[in-house]
């Protein structure tokens, strides 16, 4: 299972991060620190979410 995640994590820390730096480049802040902040949320956002989709793909 470890492996599976390993792989959707890169995809959905990716996809999340990119989602949430759209998010606040469209939101009119263009500086450093609101990007950098995005896109550590994003990436740990995806932790959990990994896990959910690794332990349902397990399950079926």
């Amino acid at each position: 299972m470890f492996r599976l995640a390993g792989i959707l994590y890169s995809l959905i820390a990716t996809t999340l991060s990119g989602t949430a730096i759209v998010a606040i480049l469209t939101s009119g802040y263009g500086t450093l620190l609101p990007i950098v902040t995005a896109a550590v949320a994003g990436a740990l956002v995806a932790f959990p979410v990994t896990y959910l989709v690794a332990r349902e793909i397990y399950q079926s």
